[in-house]
């Protein structure tokens, strides 16, 4: 009796190929932020940059010039949220933890003349 399994093509063994990226950087721009600002809908992630030029501190209203927007799905968000925080865990254990000063939000919220 003949076996009817199907034979693999003689010549190269199968290898799992892996596939290469090529970065092309030809159309790339750079740009400086010391601001980085994010919303989100189900759908996108938008991250916007920017560039506080508030040396000045007690200011009672700062612009920030907005430079760049970014938007992502929030697959492509996510895994640059894993990509930074790989990142940012390999700039510390180089060079000391980055403390950053986190402020209380300002309410902005409009409030009655009516409310207690």
């Amino acid at each position: 009796m003949s076996s009817d399994s199907p034979k693999k093509p003689s010549g190269k063994p199968e290898q799992a190929t892996a596939m290469q990226l090529k970065w092309d950087d030809s159309n790339m721009k750079s740009s400086y932020a010391n601001v980085c600002n994010a919303m989100s809908t189900r759908e996108e992630v938008v991250l916007m940059f920017g560039v506080n030029q508030a040396w000045h501190g007690g200011q009672k209203e700062v612009t920030i010039q907005l430079t760049d927007r970014i938007i992502l799905s929030p697959h492509a968000a996510k895994r640059l949220s894993l990509l930074l925080n790989n990142l940012i865990k390999q700039h510390e254990d180089r060079f000391g933890t980055l403390n950053i000063e986190v402020s209380k939000p300002v309410d902005t919220t409009l409030k009655s003349n009516f409310e207690n």
